[in-house]
């Protein structure tokens, strides 16, 4: 082939690659040689993704302990709390939950309130307006025993934190959904008055408080926390006049925005949805 001739032969290759339309494969095969037994490579162009929605949750740290801080918004959330599911059977964890709902309603799902061996309530839980366990005033030993204890409870975008000695004189209409834990971490705007400042019982923890503007603020320990500290927490950083103990040791957060997914026993499920 003369020289002309390859010069002629290598434009007519050029003229005859096409650009591909945006998002479409790539299409490269081989001009060099045998052609390829697997046919052509395809390469996927990139396609702009839409953004990934907003975590309601942020990432803190409060005297050199992180946390995670989410909230919910009565003008952009609703909250509900679960159990079991359709069987009767307590969903267990919160991975089973997550199994069984659709995230992108979720804005975030967290365990939420004390529980026994069998996975249920062993205080007032309400749910969808039905209460399936009483309001629990006596006494016994653990963290929930620990009074004042309190309860987490709404209806219609209004959510409130009391204790449950406040809760049994004064709440006279069922709500839609009530859980009960303990202890109080702040009553009235002051620390619960069995704790120190720091105290030596550590625990990955969970509560609920609510702002003046009726913002429900959930805080989840992401390292062993004492009762005051995470309490001072609610109390100073979050300005929070009630705040209420969810759990210890089995407190757990689900997250389907940034994929956080924490494994462990759930009794009670407060679920914040997005609201259309």
């Amino acid at each position: 082939m003369t020289r002309l001739s390859a010069l002629i032969a290598g434009l007519l290759a050029l003229a005859a690659c096409e650009q591909q339309p945006a998002g479409e494969p790539v299409v490269r095969s081989e001009l060099d040689g045998p052609g390829s037994q697997q046919g052509p490579e395809i390469v996927e162009a990139e396609v702009p993704q839409e953004p990934a929605r907003a975590s309601a949750c942020t990432a803190v740290t409060f005297e050199d302990v992180p946390l995670t801080h989410c909230i919910a918004d009565p003008k952009r959330h609703s909250i509900r709390t679960v159990l079991a599911a359709e069987g009767g059977q307590p969903y267990g964890s919160l991975a089973s939950f997550a199994g069984s709902a659709q995230a992108e309603t979720i804005a975030f799902a967290v365990t939420g309130g004390a529980f026994g061996d069998d996975l249920r309530a062993i205080g007032y839980y309400v749910e969808a307006g039905e209460r399936a366990s009483e309001l629990a005033r006596g006494g016994g030993d653990g963290n929930f025993y620990m009074k004042p204890n309190g309860v987490f409870f709404g209806s219609d975008g209004r959510w409130r934190v009391l204790a449950t000695d406040a809760f049994f004189a004064t709440v006279r209409d069922r709500p839609q959904f009530g859980t009960q834990s303990g202890p109080m971490l702040v009553i009235d705007g002051k620390l619960h008055p069995d704790f120190e400042d720091d105290g030596p019982s550590r625990a990955v923890r969970n509560g609920v408080g609510i702002d003046r503007e009726g913002r429900a603020h959930f805080v989840i320990a992401d390292a062993p926390v004492s009762f005051g500290r995470i309490a001072r927490f609610y109390r100073d950083e979050l300005k929070t006049e009630q705040a209420l103990l969810l759990l210890s040791n089995n407190s757990a957060l689900w997250d389907p925005a940034t994929g956080r997914l924490d494994s462990g026993r759930a009794g009670p499920i407060i679920v914040v949805e997005t609201k259309p």
